[in-house]
């Protein structure tokens, strides 16, 4: 995947300096200058933006939704893409998961540094006063985390370095959510004025069991990288997911790593942990064309409304299983940077 080592070396330090910079290694991000709508000014490192904090998803579609939270990432370019005549970078919006920016999240921000291409690595919790919602996942609505990503394609349009039209996301288990999730226009349009869009997705582990659909869809290609052992976010719903959607024409493929667990990018081997919340054995779907939430009940039969709230509700479990596995670790980046090479192609 890395064919050019030096240059590699050159980003993974630089990378490395704005992480430190931003005392990200504690497993946020903060900013210390206020928040910006614009980096005309070819501006990286640390950065603050507003985004959206929406409760739920009626609100966010219909463009209801007051309240705005300053939260911030961390933009790195590859080498080379401020000299004198260079042509404009693709870039990739990284999105955490449940337990907030973790090793993984930097890690694979380099490799897309590695690839040619700017990372902006962002923290949907600091800012909103979270620290994780691993343990309850109602602490933050996914949709801020939407809002967040779609304010930083907004932002990342604005850089003199950056093609607005190849910016993609990338996002792991909760925030693999943002990456298929974003590809919906109805989620888009709630922050995007205009035609500006992410040029591909990117889901790892991600979770399908309660999904959200619409009839109108960007038409970028959407890569799911999954875990064949996942307990956690198992790859079923998100395989007949990316089924319906090649069914009506989407760019949408699949891959899943047999013998890989739940965070099978990690270094540390599998293990049990008992408190994280999994809808494991959930059945639903958010339509957000007609605002309905649809749950399938214990006794098989759909439920909507408040029934569906409950029945996810019951459906919840306790305890799942996550850590490395060595061969989906090596893979997965190599099968990611296939895809982008093919998405964003020449310029």
């Amino acid at each position: 995947m890395m064919n050019h080592g030096k240059t590699f070396v050159r980003t993974v330090v630089a990378l490395a300096l704005a992480i430190a910079s931003a005392s990200a290694l504690a497993g946020s991000i903060t900013a210390d200058s206020p928040p910006v709508d614009s980096l005309a000014d070819g501006r990286t490192g640390t950065i603050a933006f507003a985004a959206l904090t929406p409760k739920g998803q009626r609100d966010f579609v219909a463009r209801k939704v007051a309240e705005r939270s300053t939260i911030a990432g961390v933009l790195a370019l590859p080498a080379g893409a401020k000299a004198p005549g260079a042509a404009k970078v693709p870039a990739m919006v990284v999105v955490h998961g449940s337990s907030g920016v973790l090793k993984n999240d930097w890690d694979w921000a380099a490799r897309m540094n590695g690839l040619g291409y700017a990372s902006f690595v962002i923290d949907n919790f600091t800012g909103r006063g979270i620290v994780e919602t691993a343990t309850d996942q109602s602490r933050l609505s996914p949709m801020a985390d939407v809002a967040g990503a779609l304010a930083a394609l907004r932002l990342l349009a604005t850089h003199p370095a950056i093609d607005a039209k190849r910016i993609g996301v990338i996002g792991f288990s909760r925030g693999g959510l943002v990456a298929v999730a974003t590809a919906l226009d109805p989620l888009r349009r709630a922050v995007i004025d205009g035609e500006l869009r992410f040029a591909a997705h990117v889901g790892v582990y991600v979770g399908c069991g309660v999904s959200y659909i619409s009839a109108q869809v960007d038409g970028s290609p959407m890569l799911m990288l999954l875990g064949g052992k996942d307990d956690y976010t198992p790859p079923g719903p998100c395989l007949a997911y990316a089924d319906a959607l090649r069914a009506r024409g989407e760019p949408v493929s699949a891959i899943v790593y047999p013998n890989a667990y739940h965070g099978f990018d990690s270094a540390g081997e599998p293990h049990w942990f008992p408190k994280p919340t999994t809808a494991r054995k959930c059945s639903g779907q958010v339509d957000l064309d007609s605002g309905t939430f649809a749950m399938k009940g214990k006794d098989g039969q759909v439920v909507t409304g408040a029934a569906a709230t409950e029945a996810l509700k019951d459906c919840t479990e306790h305890g799942v299983t996550m850590g490395g596995d060595p061969q989906a670790r090596e893979q997965a980046p190599l099968d990611a940077a296939d895809f982008l090479k093919a998405a964003f192609g020449a310029k």
